[in-house]
């Protein structure tokens, strides 16, 4: 029998009001875009909150969903609570929570000024100020009593909807800047009335809404409050005041959620879905100050790049929280939990922070490293094969890996060749910037999990035809990568010139002025690692600068060009480089006009990648099940390789 490995705090109960959570761990709310045109939660949506609660987790809570459709949505893919026809839906959500023993919570939002115009009904958005937001409804109709009596009404109405679909909980999201949180905020509330103006006018319509709430369900059902601990933008609110006001509010709330940051700001945003850039449990120290309040004695919970029960245990032996909150790290690795408490830590998927789950527009949420998450079956969770077969795969960097794990996972017999002397293709050089451990962690996980697979690894073998032929394979999977494109510029190959990877994992050091040549992700982090270290950075591209680093997700890239510009980097888009010398780079404008000549002590190719379709043309033919995946298919992003990889394996 496998020895259990004793968590201090993160594994025992606690009393949240009314309820108990059987652990210290709580499933975020995140968008999954699993709901039918009505805003039902699909059967799909039902199957992932099942298996949200098989991960182990005392409390999960369904992500935003809007109390009014009128004038406060600001997504597309979000359940309609509004209204009684989705009960009988929401009821099998709550069970299937509740198979698991875990509690289920919803989170009930109004978003104000960040009211999408494309999605309300009305012609304009409510708001307790008129403060809009680019890109946002524009027309925004400051609130009067009836407004603000209006929008209490419809929080109690789906609270009480909420109760009787068997929800344990319901979350009011002050947060983020949505419009609970714009009353609360100085930057937002600019009234001169009852609720607005001195700090304890901001905090009535907040606490009239949750005194309502509570009135409402009762004391047999807990309310949670999300709340950002600092709201990251000058003027916005602070953690003083959020202090200040939990103290109020706990007479109407069980548990704070704290968490930081506005959604409706491009910088703010970082802090409220923090990148890899970011450091991990960011915001354990404003749930410390809130914890550290004497006169606060409701549970605190806090969000941000927690990714184990140890991290956990951790914040709270500090005295900063009670609860830890996961999303990205469960969704990485839905057993994370289980393989935490049977030690095997060095097991556990990690989550990259890259964000890929967040791209989820038109499609359901998909995950870089655990590629069958939120696809449907049989790709969700691939089980054994019907018949077994002899596969080869051809590569192992991202993608030939991935397919070897899944292709064993499914019974298969898999033989992998690797020309290299390691797995890992390219990955262990681009993970050694200072900003890339969660990569890191990642690319390790990958080749110790690959070597223990079970799979028939070769390591320093070049699959020739004949070599792959001898195997006599009924599938081939070829995964054999990229190399880096070599354009004919005079000077490419001078001695004052690195290429990107080379710079990435050491090997050349650059130092002084250096010109990047590419605004790619791989450029642009190169690029940005050399002007941390105190390099004068030039990127060009002929891309506009605009476009640069466009294979990120949109929040990670945001805060790269953020990063970028507070390191002083230069990107100098809509340029193509004619020559490399020896001081510098010459580049003309796209669109025609003046040459122009930058001054480098290094010059760094990042110019891109290409398939190798040689070798793709040299292995194809040999059996009717070939498959081409990751860069040797189409040059792409971890996401785009795994994914391609898996669902290929799942074929065969």
């Amino acid at each position: 029998m496998a020895e259990i490995k004793q968590f201090k705090h993160a594994m025992k109960p606690i009393k949240v009001g009314p309820i108990t959570l059987k652990n210290r761990v709580q499933f975020a709310p995140h968008a999954i875009n699993m709901v039918n045109e009505l805003g039902e939660p699909t059967d799909e949506f039902i199957k992932y909150v099942e298996r949200q609660a098989r991960t182990g987790v005392g409390l999960l809570t369904v992500y935003a969903t809007p109390v009014d459709r009128e004038t406060g949505i600001d997504y597309d893919s979000e359940i309609d609570i509004t209204t009684d026809k989705v009960c009988c839906s929401l009821v099998r959500l709550t069970e299937a929570a509740h198979i698991h023993d875990s509690k289920i919570s919803i989170e009930l939002v109004h978003a104000g000024r960040g009211a999408d115009p494309k999605l309300i009904s009305k012609d304009y958005a409510l708001a307790p100020s008129n403060v809009p937001i680019p890109g946002q409804m524009q027309n925004l109709k400051v609130m009067d009593k009836q407004d603000i009596d209006d929008v209490i009404a419809k929080y109690v109405d789906c609270s009480l909807r909420a109760k009787r679909c068997n929800f344990d909980m319901v979350m009011i999201h002050a947060a983020h800047g949505n419009l609970l949180a714009q009353f609360l905020s100085p930057l937002t509330n600019l009234r001169d009335d009852e609720y607005g103006g001195t700090m304890e006018k901001r905090f009535r319509f907040p606490l009239e809404l949750m005194a309502a709430v509570r009135e409402a369900v009762g004391p047999d059902m807990a309310i949670e409050m999300r709340i950002s601990g600092d709201e990251m933008v000058k003027g916005g609110m602070t953690i003083d005041e959020v202090v200040e006001f939990v103290k109020v509010a706990q007479q109407y709330i069980d548990l704070v959620h704290i968490s930081a940051g506005l959604v409706v700001d491009w910088r703010a945003s970082f802090y409220t879905m923090p990148p890899y850039y970011q450091p991990r449990g960011m915001n354990v120290p404003l749930a410390k100050q809130v914890k550290d309040c004497a006169e606060i004695t409701i549970p605190v919970s806090v969000v941000g790049g927690i990714n184990s029960l140890a991290m956990i245990d951790d914040i709270i032996e500090s005295g900063s929280a009670d609860i830890g909150v996961i999303a990205r790290a469960l969704i990485a690795d839905p057993q994370l939990i289980r393989k935490n408490l049977l030690g095997q830590e060095e097991d556990v998927r990690p989550c990259m922070r890259c964000w890929g789950c967040a791209e989820t527009f038109g499609s359901h949420i998909r995950c870089a490293v655990n590629p069958g998450m939120g696809m449907i079956a049989p790709f969700d969770e691939p089980g054994i094969a019907p018949v077994k077969k002899k596969v080869v795969v051809v590569g192992g960097g991202t993608a030939g890996m991935q397919a070897a794990r899944t292709l064993v996972e499914r019974g298969h017999d898999v033989v992998l060749f690797e020309r290299s002397e390691k797995l890992g293709g390219i990955m262990p050089s681009i993970c050694n910037l200072p900003f890339k451990d969660d990569l890191r962690a990642y690319v390790n996980w990958a080749i110790r999990a690959t070597m223990k697979c079970g799979a028939d690894i070769r390591l320093g073998v070049e699959a020739t035809r004949e070599l792959v032929e001898a195997e006599d394979p009924d599938a081939i999977i070829i995964a054999v990568g990229s190399d880096p494109v070599k354009l004919p510029i005079p000077g490419i190959d001078g001695a004052n010139v690195a290429a990107v990877l080379d710079v990435d994992c050491g090997v050349v050091k650059p130092t002084g002025k250096v010109v990047v040549c590419g605004g790619g992700v791989s450029g642009c982090e190169c690029g940005l690692g050399l002007a941390m270290e105190g390099c004068e950075v030039t990127v060009v591209d002929m891309l506009g600068d605009d476009k640069f680093a466009t294979g990120l997700a949109g929040i990670t890239r945001n805060m790269l060009h953020m990063l970028m510009g507070d390191n002083n980097m230069r990107l100098l888009g809509e340029r193509r480089v004619v020559a490399i010398e020896e001081g510098g780079v010459r580049v003309v404008p796209v669109g025609g006009g003046e040459e122009e000549f930058i001054e480098a002590d290094w010059v760094v190719d990042a110019f891109g990648m290409v398939p190798r379709k040689a070798i793709v043309e040299e292995l194809s033919g040999i059996t009717i099940d070939t498959f081409v995946v990751g860069d040797a298919n189409k040059i792409g992003n971890i996401k785009q390789a795994n994914f391609k990889a898996y669902t290929m394996a799942c074929l065969i």
